[in-house]
């Protein structure tokens, strides 16, 4: 399975970033995916315009890793109850196109004690996009931040709650991975 990952944030040494990058290591040991990271700090998007769309080669790339994925995982920090704005002028570029269908991980990273609010704010973007959001989300909030040198953070709840997810994001990954296969295949028979 490909996985595409979306880091949202424009800070170095970003929370959502390296759980992300944690999350991914985790989807490549233990579930044999194959994973994109597209961290948008290091991919400037112009703000989204209909006419940029086709013109910009960072808003094509983006574009073609979510099309081509079976799975998409978003992260974001919660800034004034939302998401970042890089994320949701990547999310623009999007259309149902290049997401219908497709389970959708949300993950947060607040500083305060959640980002519930982002993660709300993202399921709904993705149920506008025609994404299936996986019943599990994951957010992070003060205190449990921590990462050790190897990417792996300090906090057992935050790895066993990561664990959990990504777990019953892959499964539903490969439930409709397999239901898309087999409705493709009707309609080729």
């Amino acid at each position: 399975m490909k996985i595409t990952m979306i880091a949202g944030s424009n800070r170095e040494e970003a929370t959502s970033t390296y759980l992300l990058q944690y999350i991914g290591r985790q989807l490549e040991a233990r579930h044999q995916c194959s994973v994109t990271l597209i961290q948008l700090r290091e991919l400037p998007l112009p703000f989204f315009s209909p006419n940029v769309y086709e013109s910009d080669a960072n808003a094509r790339y983006l574009v073609q890793q979510v099309a081509e994925a079976d799975g998409l995982i978003l992260a974001s920090p919660e800034y004034h109850g939302s998401v970042s704005g890089m994320l949701k002028n990547a999310l623009d570029y999007m259309n149902g196109s290049h997401v219908s269908g497709k389970p959708v991980l949300s993950v947060s990273s607040a500083g305060g004690p959640v980002g519930v609010s982002s993660l709300s704010n993202l399921q709904t973007i993705v149920r506008n996009l025609h994404g299936v959001n996986c019943p599990e989300w994951i957010s992070i909030g003060y205190g449990s931040h921590s990462f050790d040198s190897n990417g792996q953070p300090t906090d057992g709840g935050v790895r066993e709650r990561v664990e959990q997810a990504v777990g019953a994001f892959v499964e539903l990954t490969r439930l409709l991975t397999a239901g898309a296969a087999a409705a493709a295949y009707g309609r080729n028979a």
